[in-house]
Parts: structure tokens; sequence; C-alpha cells
């Protein structure tokens, strides 16, 4: 019991070799001491446990070794590395400026500076938690730090490399430490239950090092807790247990509750996690990596990205199958803004259960959006086929205008009834739970140099047709009577005013407009249009067409710009009167 020492003490390393996670700092380390080209400071940053301190004695070892080994490492036999070895070296001094950081400090380590080593070649200064120095501290460690004695070396080391004066940084060397990745630290910890004598389960050891966050020493002490908890078995059940780690089955389970819009369900999961003294903040947080992590799964390229052991990979791969893309973005977006608002929340309870619905709602809403573009087809009932047997075949409409380069083709079912006029041009209510055969999707079709196929966009199938013939005068006298209407829509107004309708067969009428945006408003304005025409003339037959005139013959000036330039044309002068007065078109 006496002699236990714990693994992180253990199993530190003693070689560059051993260092986990770290190759490419510790390969420019041997280099620099193979080659003798060694800097007098250098500065090893990054976050905690990832071997800043290990590699800092490691490197004082090896630079006063007498017999360094082929490999560039220490031999362990001389008399610099057995002092260091039973830690009665000195040549090697390390300062804690945690509690060490006044000016009277660095004064006393100024004056060991001073004095040579008696063993070896370089006397090494090794200062940890630098950036705890207060600022009188720094600036009378300055002078020594930048003309040290030639046998003098600093390694300073810092996980709040912020914090250091730029003047330090400027006089070092920088080695920033990357955090482990999961993968090099349960191949180390399965290196150590080895050597222990100890059974572990790799997912496991997968969830140590994923609670370590990326710090070897935590994965170390975690080992050891879950080592004496498991009594030297490790399993992924006695881990989470221990750790309070919520199981991924929970998780799982919650994604097939959303996936299948059940908020029942999720809502019992939520409430049985909570039972068993989960943090809610903990399980929002869990869920958005859950859901992050379905979608890294489902592209291979993507996949590297997923650190887990393979049994639960090929979990997460099988349910990734069953989640779209659109799905997993919305729900991290759901379940990280529930996590931003957790802390504020005064009902912590709610929000959760709120965002579990939400989430169940979006399968729900990604059904009836495909509905709605046409994704997914309804299954036909008998009101449907008998609507879609009355219906004529639509035969390609080819325009005899010249230049027609897009066109737009509006139509809705010639048989719809013909109710009166409204004041104003509104959108009619349907009313819900009515018997109403069923509604038709709402499509408009571009053609550009090929025939045009007409979609209905209605299907409203009610009243009797009529084809009551009419006047090119009627129909302009009635679009314009319901321009005049319009109020809000002060784009759609001056459209219609600027573009006139001309009648042509089968009772279609075609509009020429001079833009894109006005092509837009009309076709999104059809309906109404359409419905007032067909009331104040008495004719359900008729349609409309909408095409871009390509050489706008008659092109009006909508900008302040084409108004200047307009006049230009007329008036070339205008534009020494701009020059000379500066004037600007706004």
């Amino acid at each position: 019991m006496d002699n236990y020492i714990v693994s992180a003490r253990k199993y530190r390393p003693s070689t560059f070799r051993s260092v986990v996670g770290q190759k490419s700092l510790t390969t420019t380390l041997k280099n620099a001491i193979q080659t003798n080209k060694l800097a007098h400071a250098y500065l090893f940053c990054g976050p905690r446990g990832v071997g800043k301190t290990s590699c800092a004695r490691i490197f004082a070892k090896t630079i006063n070794c007498l017999h360094l080994t082929p490999e560039g490492d220490a031999c362990n036999e001389c008399e610099s590395c057995k002092a260091f070895n039973e830690q009665r070296s000195y040549n090697i001094h390390e300062l804690d400026a945690a509690s060490n950081n006044s000016v009277d400090d660095i004064r006393s380590l100024i004056d060991q500076v001073r004095i040579p080593p008696a063993i070896g070649k370089y006397k090494v200064f090794i200062i940890d938690e630098v950036h705890m120095l207060s600022s009188a501290a720094f600036n009378a460690f300055l002078k020594t730090l930048e003309e040290p004695p030639h046998h003098a070396l600093f390694i300073l080391a810092t996980t709040e490399k912020h914090k250091v004066l730029p003047t330090i940084l400027s006089r070092c060397q920088i080695y920033d430490f990357a955090r482990i990745s999961i993968a090099d630290m349960v191949e180390h910890l399965e290196y150590v239950a080895s050597c222990e004598g100890i059974t572990a389960e790799p997912e496991a050891l997968n969830v140590i090092a994923q609670k370590a966050d990326g710090g070897m020493r935590d994965a170390l002490s975690i080992f050891d807790q879950v080592a004496s908890f498991s009594g030297g078995n490790i399993t992924y059940k006695s881990v989470i247990d221990n750790l309070n780690v919520l199981d991924y089955e929970y998780y799982f389970r919650l994604t097939d509750a959303i996936v299948a819009g059940n908020v029942r369900e999720a809502m019992l999961i939520l409430n049985d996690i909570l039972g068993k003294g989960f943090d809610g903040q903990n399980i929002i947080t869990g869920l958005a990596s859950h859901f992050r992590d379905l979608l890294v799964c489902r592209d291979e390229a993507t996949l590297i990205l997923f650190e887990v052991g393979s049994s639960i990979r090929e979990r997460y791969k099988e349910m990734a199958k069953r989640c779209s893309e659109s799905l997993l973005y919305k729900a991290i977006e759901l379940a990280n803004g529930a996590d931003l608002n957790y802390r504020t929340s005064r009902n912590k309870r709610l929000l959760l259960e709120l965002t579990l619905i939400q989430l169940c709602q979006l399968t729900v809403a990604a059904t009836e959006d495909s509905k709605k573009k046409g994704l997914i087809e309804p299954l036909p009932n008998q009101a449907d086929q008998q609507y879609r047997a009355s219906q004529p075949v639509s035969k390609p409409a080819v325009s005899n205008a010249a230049a027609q380069p897009q066109v737009i083709t509006t139509k809705m079912p010639a048989d719809t009834p013909v109710s009166a006029a409204p004041e104003r041009p509104t959108e009619t209510p349907v009313k819900k739970n009515a018997a109403r055969p069923p509604m038709g999707i709402s499509l408009k079709e571009i053609v550009k140099e090929k025939p045009q196929e007409e979609v209905n966009t209605n299907t409203q199938v009610v009243g009797k047709v009529l084809s009551t013939p009419f006047e090119e005068e009627s129909l302009i006298r009635y679009w314009d009577e319901f321009s005049t209407q319009i109020d809000k829509k002060v784009y759609l107004k001056n459209t219609m005013i600027n573009c006139k309708p001309v009648l042509q067969e089968n009772f279609y009428f075609e509009v020429a407009v001079h833009n894109p945006g006005q092509q837009d408003e009309l076709a999104t304005n059809s309906v109404d249009i359409l419905t007032f025409l067909r009331s104040k003339l008495n004719n359900t037959q008729i349609q409309m067409r909408i095409r871009i005139v390509e050489t706008n013959e008659k092109h009006l000036a909508y900008t302040a710009t084409e108004r200047y330039e307009h006049l230009l044309k007329e008036n070339p002068v205008l534009a020494r009167l701009k020059e000379e007065f500066n004037l600007r078109i706004d």
C-alpha cells in the first residue's frame, strides 16, 4: 500500500519515444540535440497534461548526457543521467512560478544562473506556469533571458500563452503542444492495462479518453479510478456508472423517437434520464454531439472525424442512414440553441421538453414539405381519379411572338367557378374539413426555345364552364380596374399599369414585361388576377401568358441612373454640368 504509485507518475515518459501524441515536437527537439543547434530559451505551451513538463525534463536530461545513444536518447548510465534519475542533479532546477512569482524569486534564480555546472554542459532552468509571474518579475527576468551565460538554458512552460508578455515570447523558441487524440490515448491506456494486469474493453477505454478531453494525465487518473471501482475488470458499463456518463443507448432511443415523430416516447425517455440524476445541460450537449456524430457518419470521407469503438461505429452508421442531412442540420441547431439558453432558463425541464417536441416535429415538417414540392405522391383516391379523367389532355402551346426568350404560362382549371367580383383582390378562404376533391400542386414552368407544357395550378372542380366572347378593349379595361384596387403591392400595380395584355387565340392573353422581376410579380399574383378577369368577363376559359421582351422596344426608366442616361441622350451638355458641379446620382 505504501509503495503504490499512481499511473500518471509511474508511466510518466522518460524518453522522447515514450511521449504520447507529440511526435513532431519530440523529433524537432531530438534533431536539435543531435546537430548541436540549441536555443538558449524555449517556451512549451499547450493544454494541461499533454507532456510539456515531461518533455522539458527529458530535454534537460538528454543535453547533459555524456554518452548519447545512436537514436539520440540519454544513456541512463553516465553520472549525469544517474543523478537525474535519482533526483539529485544540480544541473536541473525547477521553479513553480505559481507560488514563486515575485521579483525576489527571480533574482534568486538569476544568482544561480551565474554558477557553471559541475557535471555536464548545461544548467537547465525549468519554470512551470510562467504566466503566473508578476509584471515586475517578468521585467527583472528579461535581460537574463535575452543574454544568458553560455552554460544556461531556460525552458518555460505555460497553459496560457496569451498571458505571457510579448517581450518574453520574442526571446524564446515556441513549441505548441497539441491535445492528444483519442486513438493515441486509447493505445497508451491499453499498454498501461497490459502492464498492470487489468482487463479493459476498448469501448470503456474510449469513454475514458473522451472524458479526459485531450489530456493524458487526466486519462490515467480516470483509469486508476475506474480500475479501483471495477476491481481490475474495466467494462463499458462500469465506466459509465462510475463517471456518470450518459449511455449511447439513450441517445439512440431518443433518435428513434425523433425520427418517428413520437413526442410522448421522447418525453418519457427524458424523464428516465433525469430520474437517474443526469444534469440537463449534459443531456442537451450530449444530444448535440450525438447528432453531429450521426452527420459525419453519413459520408465515408468524414467518418475519420468520428472517434469511437468499432462496434458503436457500425451502429452509428446504421442510424445515420435513417436520418436525412437536413434533419440533422436542424437538430444540431435546435440542440445548440437549447444549450445556449439553458443557464438563463427559469424552467429548465420545460426547455428540454420543448426542444424534444421541436425535434420530433422536424420529421413531420419534412414530410409535409416533400408533399408540397411533389416529392411524395399521395395515394390516389376515387375523387382524384374522377377529376383526372375529366381533364382534357393539354397540347403544347407555341407562342407566335418573334422575340420570346422566356415564357411563363399561368393556367387555372377552366371549370373554376365564377363568383362575384371582390372589391379588392384577396385570396378566397377555404373552409376546413369540407368535402372537396384533392388539391393539386402549384407550379410555374419556364420554357426556352422549345414547346412548353401547360400545368394546372388550382384544381377545385365545382361549377360549370363559361366561355362568353369578349374584346381586347374589355380585357384592358378590367385589367386597369384591377390595378386601381391594389394598395399595398406597389410593384405589381406599376407593372400592370405599364404592361398591358394582348388578346390571343382560345381566350389566352399575353403580357409582355421588361424584366424577370415583373414576370415573377405577375406569376405570383396570377390566381387573383385571373379570378377577377373571369368574373368580370363571365368567361372561365381565360388564361395568361407572360414573356420578357427581348428587344425592349419601349424601355422605361425605372431607376435614377436610367433616367439620367435617357436625359443625357437628349441633351449631352448634362454630362459637363455633372462634372463641373460634382453632382451625384442617387
